[in-house]
């Protein structure tokens, strides 16, 4: 121990080893940070007894030697300092690399260490015991892996939080709440696992989001919009909508990433001011409520029609629709939008299941009855204004570009990505509306699945399996709404997490907005085609041909684009604008007449 003495007392790496060890409470790094250096380290592991080859396979304990107690302090400070790589490979000995690898494992794939296994003196320290528990608890926790199926559900979910690239987290989330010592512990300790993990998704995965989040109930409405345009106008119709939005997508992507502000909102703040700002949102709540509405209307139709078919219940409409209430308000009051994960798989789930069924009766329709041809219109010239906010309400996806986008590991191929669901959800649109048009042709019905025969238990399965998809899904759906609403009307630092009376009042204005919705889904439940449309013409067309186009021309106007894309943006926003006016009113006009 001469030469160990000459350079470092024993004494002195004891005592840094009980510092280390007593200082980890609140500063796990210390070691790797303050750690000695290499030649002090390998000093002291040629005096320490190594194990022998035959202890190999068992774990060495320095407490069975002699004297072990007295040198349990070096052996643990060798432990958290050696250097794997080079004292195992320089001793040939496999066994120190095995000892060491309690120290080298302790490093995440984050950077941060593992929490080390409390010591007696710190679970006896005043609430040590419970800190150990919570320690223990979260590293369990992280541990878990959830499969795949649900561990890509919550994802999309919480792009939710994030829907329109706005940061709509609740700091109300009903979670375990922790005292302020142990929050530091387990910050320093265990670094906290969030749902929503920038640029860390795949391209496969990017293309699963966009799927999900353009394929939804619409494309059952596109059956009845067919007959309002006619075949031919709205194939042509709808190809162009799917062009002029796609461009209309990669404008806003571009801007975003030019100016490097990821909320739709905020983008229009940081280019035209608070105004457009305010513009944009209102139009983001404006879009949900009506999907909601709508919805709304589609589920209590599906409702009314399979319990009077199977139960022989002839309720109106209103009544189905103050059924759904019981429903949404309790599901409205969820703070966290991860909860909301296993309803929103059971929807996706029952919607997959009945758009199959309906490509599979209404194929098999056609090809037992023929095309009815004889009461097929190319175009119709009394509707054909409904389809185009049809079409545009089918596409409506725009809310989560944004955070698909960020979340991906290669940004650049989002471009991509987009173009073959675009074209996928396009060929899927067309074919629904064309298939089941040319099955029961004007005879159509607004909710696809009343041309089903009545009797059949699949037509009753689907139709109620339809209803619980929307059912499902709908509190997803008010959830931008309500916290967009919640962040403009309440201040910043109003939260009902330890005050009552806040959470209350959010409570009292959750469920104002869910009647809401229902009372303006019960003013368009008896056309619910031409609600469709104005829902998509008002709501829908500023979020995807007028904003964006209006953003990347000013971001853009200074440089950075050619004098062609920047007369495509006036032309395609003033074209928005026209659409806008033009198909609101005669969607108006014909709902009154």
């Amino acid at each position: 121990m001469g030469a160990l003495n000459s350079s470092t007392p024993v004494s002195d790496v004891v005592s840094s080893s009980k510092a280390s060890r007593r200082g980890s409470t609140a500063l796990p790094n210390v070691v790797v940070e303050n750690s000695p250096g290499k030649q002090v380290v390998d000093i002291v592991s040629r005096h320490l007894v190594q194990p022998s080859d035959e202890q190999m396979s068992a774990s060495f304990n320095s407490l069975q030697l002699q004297g072990g107690d007295i040198t349990r302090e070096l052996y643990r400070w060798q432990d958290q300092n050696v250097d794997v790589s080079d004292i195992a490979s320089a001793r040939g000995d496999p066994t120190r690399r095995r000892r060491s690898m309690s120290f080298t494992n302790s490093v995440t794939s984050h950077g941060s260490l593992n929490p080390p296994e409390m010591s007696a003196d710190e679970i006896r320290a005043p609430q040590g015991f419970r800190r150990s528990f919570i320690v223990q608890k979260r590293m369990q926790e992280n541990r878990e892996m959830p499969n795949f199926m649900a561990r890509n559900f919550i994802e999309f979910l919480t792009l939710y939080g994030h829907f329109a690239g706005q940061d709509l987290s609740d700091d109300e989330d009903e979670e375990e709440e922790v005292e302020d010592e142990e929050s530091a512990l387990l910050s320093e300790r265990i670094p906290r696992r969030k749902h929503r993990k920038p640029h860390e998704a795949s391209v496969f995965k990017a293309v699963l989001l966009l799927l999900k989040a353009f394929v939804g109930t619409g494309v059952l409405f596109l059956p009845r919009a067919f007959h309002n345009g006619g075949w031919a106008f709205s194939t042509v119709c709808l190809l162009f909508c799917g062009v002029v939005s796609f461009y209309c997508f990669l404008l806003l992507i571009n801007t975003k990433d030019k100016l490097h502000v990821n909320g739709y909102g905020d983008l229009g703040a940081a280019i035209y001011g608070p105004t457009m700002r305010y513009a944009i949102l209102g139009s983001v709540v404006l879009s949900q409520i009506g999907f909601v509405a709508a919805y709304a209307v589609f589920t209590a139709t599906n409702l009314q029609v399979f319990f009077a078919n199977v139960f022989n219940w002839n309720f109106p409409m209103s009544t189905w629709l103050l059924a759904q209430l019981l429903f949404y308000i309790p599901l409205s009051l969820t703070r966290s939008i991860a909860k909301l994960s296993s309803t929103a798989l059971l929807a996706d789930l029952f919607i997959v299941l009945g758009l199959l069924y309906v490509y599979y009766y209404s194929g098999q329709y056609v090809v037992q009855h023929g095309i009815a041809a004889e009461t097929m219109l190319a175009m119709n010239k009394d509707d054909w204004t409904l389809f185009i906010g049809t079409a545009i309400f089918t596409y409506e996806g725009i809310g989560l570009l944004i955070p698909i986008q960020e979340s991906m590991k290669q940004p650049e191929k989002f471009s991509k990505c987009l173009l073959g669901v675009m074209l996928g959800v396009s060929v899927a649109f067309i074919s629904c509306g064309l298939l089941c048009y040319s099955a029961f042709g004007s005879s159509v019905k607004t909710v696809i699945l009343l041309n089903f025969p009545e009797d059949s238990i699949l037509t009753a399965s689907v139709e109620l399996l339809y209803a619980l998809a929307i059912m499902l899904s709908t509190p997803l759906q008010l959830f931008p709404t309500i916290r967009i609403l919640e962040t403009s009307l309440f201040p910043k630092n109003a939260s009902g997490k330890h005050n009552p009376r806040v959470k209350w009042m959010k409570n009292y204005f959750r469920v104002a907005i869910v009647l809401a919705n229902m009372f303006i889904a019960w003013i368009g439940a008896n056309d619910l085609d031409k609600f469709v449309s104005l829902v998509g013409s008002f709501a829908c067309i500023p979020l995807i041909y007028i904003y964006p186009p209006l953003l990347h021309y000013k971001a853009f106007s200074h440089g950075g684009a050619s004098k062609l894309h920047l007369v495509l943006d006036q032309l395609i926003a003033w074209f928005g604008v026209l659409v806008l006016i033009y198909t609101s009113y005669q969607a108006v006009r014909l709902w009154i007449s």
